[in-house]
C-alpha cells in the first residue's frame, strides 16, 4: 500500500519525459534545485536555533510563565505554513497592519518585503520549529544531573557545558525533529506558490495542471523522491558508528536553575519570541481579517464546507488508525522476522511529499477505472463514469498512505509498554488473537490510539497539495477554500476557514504537553 506511489513513479519513468522537459531542464530546473536546497539549509539553521534554544531554556531555567510557555511553544504546529504565509504577507504589505501601526504613531511607513525565498524560509521555520522543540525538550528533561555536576566540578561553565556535552548528546533528538521539518519543507506548496518561489513541488503542479504533461510531473517527482531519500540515507550514514548515552541513573531528571531577575527577563523574552512570530501575530492578523469579512464568508454554505471537511478528516483518521493497529499487531502475532521487519516500512509514507503521493495514486486509479469501464461496457452494454479515481475512496486512501506513520508511532510506543506476558496468558487459555485484543490489549492502548486519531485528524485538515490533486470535483475542504481565496487575491476572506483549521488543530497541544509535562 505504501509502496504504490513510489513504484508507479518508478515504472512510469520508462515512458520518457514530456515535450517540455528539455525547456524545464534548461530554464527552470536550476531554480527548483537551488531554491529547494536554499530552503533546506536556511530552515535547518533557523529551526535549530528556535527549537534547541527554547527547549534548553525551558528545561534548564526557572523564569516567569515557564509552565505556560512550555505548551505555547507547541502551538505554531497548529497553523499550516501556507496560512502563516498569507498572514505575514498581509502584515507587511501596503495598507497592512504594519503600515496602520506606523501611521497611528506618526511614523513614516517602511515596507518590509517578505515575498521572497528568505521570507518563505522564515515562515516555514517559524511554523515548523516545534518539531525540534518537542523532541529536544523531551531529551533535555531526562538528562542526568550527574553529567552536569561532573562538568561543573571540573570547572567548566554553563555555556561550554551546553556546547561540549549536552548538545552532542542531544544530536539524535535534534536530527529526528529536523528530518520531519525537512520533509515538510519539501512538501510545502501553498506558501511557496503564494510567495512566488519555484520549488520542486510548485514545478510538479505547474507541469501537471498548466502544461498538462503528467510525464514531466513524474520526472520531477522522481527527482524530489531522490532528494528525500538522500537526506534520510545521509543522516543514517552520519551516525552509523555513533553511540549515545545520557548516563541516566536513578531516574534523576535535570534540575532547573534559578537566576536573577534580569536574566529571567532575558530568558522570557528569548522564549516568547518564537511564540509571538509563530502563533500570536498570524492569529491576530487572521482575527482582524475575519472581523472585516465575517458577513461575506460565514454563511450556510461555509458551515456545510466545514462539516464536509471534518467528516473527511474523521473517516480518514479512523481508517488510518485501524490500518496502523492491524499493521502493528499482525507483526506481533506473527513471529516470522521477515513479517515483523516488513511492517516497519509503513512509516516511510510520511517521507513521501503529498504531491508525489497524489500523482503516484492518480495514475494507477485512472488505469484501473479505464479497465473496469471497458469491462462493464462489454458486459452490460452501458458506459459508466469513474469508479475509483476522483472519489472519496481514492482521497482517503492517499491520506492513509501519507499519514500512516503519524498513527503508527504513538500506537506502537503505547503497545511497547504492554508486557507480552498479559496477552500470552490469554492465548494459553485458548482465547484467540482478536478476542484477546478487544478484551485485554485495546483497553491498555486506547490512549495511544486516541492520540493517533487526533494527530491524523489534524494533519488531514492541514494537508493541501495532496487534496488539491485528488479531491472529487464536488468536494471541497477548508484548506483548499483558504488557498482558493488567497489565489484569487482575496486573502482577507481566507481568514475564517484558516481560523477554523487553527483552533481545531490546537487540540493535540494538550496531549503533547501531557507527554512532556515536567516537574
Amino acid at each position: 500500500m505504501i509502496a504504490l506511489p513510489v513504484l508507479t513513479i518508478a515504472f512510469k519513468l520508462f515512458n520518457g519525459p514530456g515535450e517540455s522537459w528539455t525547456h524545464i531542464v534548461k530554464n527552470l530546473l536550476g531554480d527548483y534545485v537551488s531554491n529547494s536546497f536554499y530552503l533546506l539549509v536556511v530552515c535547518s539553521f533557523l529551526v535549530f536555533v528556535f527549537g534547541v534554544t527554547t527547549a534548553w531554556l525551558v528545561a534548564r531555567y526557572e523564569f516567569p510563565f515557564r509552565k505556560q510557555l512550555e505548551w505555547l511553544l507547541i502551538l505554531p504546529l497548529a497553523i499550516p505554513s501556507y496560512i502563516v504565509a498569507y498572514a505575514y504577507a498581509g502584515v507587511f504589505d501596503y495598507g497592512g497592519s504594519l503600515e496602520v501601526i506606523q501611521r497611528f504613531f506618526g511614523m513614516e511607513f517602511t515596507r518590509v518585503d517578505v515575498m521572497n525565498r528568505f521570507g518563505l524560509a522564515f515562515v516555514l521555520s517559524i511554523s515548523l520549529f516545534p518539531y525540534v522543540y518537542v523532541s529536544t525538550r523531551a531529551f533535555f528533561l531526562n538528562q542526568a544531573n550527574n553529567l552536569l555536576e561532573a562538568s561543573r566540578m571540573l570547572g567548566v561553565g554553563e555555556i561550554r557545558t551546553f556546547f561540549k556535552l549536552i548538545l552532542p548528546l542531544a544530536r539524535p533528538a535534534i536530527v529526528a525533529g529536523l528530518i520531519l521539518v525537512l520533509m515538510e519543507v519539501l512538501n510545502d506548496y501553498g506558501a511557496a506558490q503564494y510567495f512566488g518561489v519555484n520549488t520542486f513541488t510548485t514545478g510538479i503542479f505547474r507541469s501537471w495542471f498548466s502544461l498538462e504533461e503528467p510525464e514531466t510531473a513524474i520526472y520531477l517527482s522522481a527527482l524530489l523522491l531522490l532528494l528525500v531519500f538522500s537526506i534520510i540515507l545521509f543522516e543514517k550514514w552520519q551516525r552509523r558508528k555513533m553511540q549515545y548515552s545520557s548516563g541516566k541513573t536513578n531516574n534523576q531528571s535535570i534540575y532547573r536553575k534559578i537566576t536573577n531577575k534580569r536574566k529571567q527577563f532575558l530568558i522570557f523574552c528569548i522564549v516568547i519570541t518564537p511564540v509571538l512570530f509563530g502563533f500570536f501575530i498570524p492569529v491576530a492578523q487572521l482575527i482582524y481579517w475575519a472581523v472585516l469579512t465575517y458577513s461575506s464568508v460565514f454563511h450556510y454554505e461555509f458551515l456545510l464546507l466545514s462539516v464536509q471537511t471534518f467528516s473527511i478528516a474523521f473517516i480518514t483518521a479512523a481508517v488510518t488508525v485501524i490500518l496502523a493497529t492491524l499493521l502493528i499487531f499482525s507483526s506481533r502475532w506473527n513471529r516470522i522476522g521477515f513479517i515483523k521487519n516488513l511492517s516497519k516500512l509503513g512509516v516511510l509514507g510520511y517521507a513521501i511529499p503529498g504531491a508525489v503521493v497524489a500523482i503516484g495514486i492518480m495514475i494507477p486509479t485512472l488505469a484501473i477505472d479505464r479497465w473496469l469501464m471497458d469491462l462493464i461496457e462489454k458486459i452490460s452494454g452501458q458506459s459508466f463514469g469513474f469508479i475509483i479515481h476522483g472519489t472519496l475512496f481514492a482521497l482517503v486512501y492517499a491520506y492513509a498512505v501519507r499519514f500512516l506513520a503519524v498513527a503508527y508511532n504513538p500506537i506502537e510506543s503505547t503497545t511497547l509498554k504492554v508486557s507480552n506476558a498479559i496477552p500470552d496468558a490469554s492465548k494459553t487459555l485458548g482465547v484467540g488473537n482478536f478476542k484477546t485484543f478487544f478484551k485485554i490489549e485495546y483497553p491498555l492502548i486506547k490512549t495511544g490510539m486516541l492520540s493517533a486519531f487526533i494527530l491524523v485528524f489534524v494533519d488531514v485538515l492541514k494537508e493541501l497539495p495532496l487534496t488539491l490533486i485528488l479531491k472529487p470535483f464536488q468536494v471541497n475542504t477548508l484548506a483548499v477554500k483558504a488557498f482558493e481565496y488567497a489565489s484569487d487575491e482575496r486573502v482577507m476572506e481566507a481568514a475564517i476557514p484558516s481560523l477554523f483549521i487553527i483552533f481545531t488543530a490546537a487540540i493535540p497541544v494538550v496531549f503533547l504537553n501531557k507527554l512532556l509535562v515536567s516537574k
